[in-house]
């Protein structure tokens, strides 16, 4: 524990004595379809889906979170929904900052008596200036100290792999925009591959497949909720049907189709192949000693992708390693920023060890 952080400890045990209630350390995984923030203390308090609706023709900000997905797709001309994040990274910065400082109050509330230490997760394979953006982001929301955690290290703390350990460690974090797979050991990533395919990369197979095979345009939410119904990354014990409704892209009408378990499955099959061969690079260049390590330990699957039906199994299959998936998939990155807040020191030894995170 470093100075700072010694007398933050000390100040904050002093506060609270004298009956002051505030926030001083959280944990956020900033993620493409959803943000979840983590309190010391606390655990998970806060979790909404990364959108916010804002004033076509002002861009000012009105809704953020659920009250914003709502809006997805039926909003009038005047309001629109925006997800400022895609594939893991800011496409919109102003908007992403604004929702930060909405999800921070939200979660700290509206009087901060020290600006929060923050750690927040993004993907592996993003550049140094979207990492710049991401730590003003936080910073004009509200943060003070900021440190920048990679997902894949913060999925497999939250995971509870063993990542201090001189041994392999190969973790798969499928997220909204992006695939994370990475062998730590050491505390420090020795291969790893950021791949832009995850939760929306689905969505938008189903869709361009209900396009292309039943002349049928749909909406986010309706090829969410077929993945959700339907997807499947490999065969199922019993086949399932649900009607889909769109338009008709031939007479532009409303129109029903029934999409089967099977089509769905083959709408994903290029993007599961994808992760596949992801984690078959990046096991291509880890060192021996630790594939040995992995092929005894298996593959963890994290993140909300990872709850696809037979995605193990498919990938066990493919790899020939075991693969299990981790209880609390959609937590596990959260959970791993959360974790650091209680052990700086680690922190440091993580960032030290990959420079790029270390601000």
């Amino acid at each position: 524990m470093n100075g700072w952080e010694g007398l933050r400890t000390i100040l904050e045990k002093g506060m609270r004595g004298m009956g002051f209630s505030f926030c001083s350390s959280i944990g956020i995984d900033l993620g493409t379809a959803n943000t979840l923030v983590y309190m010391k203390g606390k655990g998970i308090i806060l979790r909404e889906p990364s959108v916010v609706a804002v004033e076509a023709a002002t861009g000012q900000p009105r809704f953020f979170g659920s009250e914003a997905k709502a809006v997805i797709g039926r909003t009038p001309e005047s309001i629109l929904a925006v997800r400022p994040l895609r594939q893991g990274v800011i496409a919109d910065f102003e908007i992403t900052a604004a929702m930060l400082e909405h999800f921070i109050k939200k979660a700290c509330g509206k009087s901060l008596f020290f600006r929060p230490w923050v750690v927040i997760c993004v993907p592996g394979g993003v550049t140094e200036v979207e990492r710049r953006a991401v730590q003003s982001a936080a910073r004009r929301a509200g943060a003070g100290q900021v440190d920048i955690l990679e997902e894949p290290m913060a999925a497999a703390i939250g995971a509870g792999l063993p990542i201090e350990e001189p041994a392999g460690n190969l973790i798969v974090d499928i997220g909204g925009g992006t695939t994370e797979v990475a062998v730590i050991s050491l505390g420090g990533v020795v291969a790893s591959r950021s791949l832009r395919v995850g939760g929306d990369a689905f969505d938008k197979a189903i869709a361009g497949y209900i396009k292309q095979k039943h002349n049928l345009l749909v909406g986010e939410r309706t090829a969410e909720g077929v993945k959700i119904a339907l997807g499947g990354a490999g065969p199922v014990e019993e086949e399932l049907a649900m009607e889909v409704k769109g338009r008709n892209l031939v007479d532009g009408l409303p129109k029903n189709v029934t999409l089967r378990t099977r089509e769905v499955r083959e709408a994903l099959a290029d993007s599961v192949s994808e992760i596949v061969e992801a984690v078959k690079s990046a096991l291509e260049v880890t060192p021996p000693e630790l594939s040995s390590d992995i092929v005894d330990r298996g593959i963890t699957l994290s993140g909300g992708g990872s709850l696809l039906p037979g995605l193990d199994q498919v990938l066990a299959g493919e790899i020939g390693i075991p693969v299990k998936t981790v209880e609390n998939p959609l937590d596990c990155v959260v959970l791993g920023a959360g974790a650091m807040l209680d052990r700086p020191r680690l922190l440091r030894q993580i960032l030290e060890s990959n420079p790029r995170s270390y601000d």
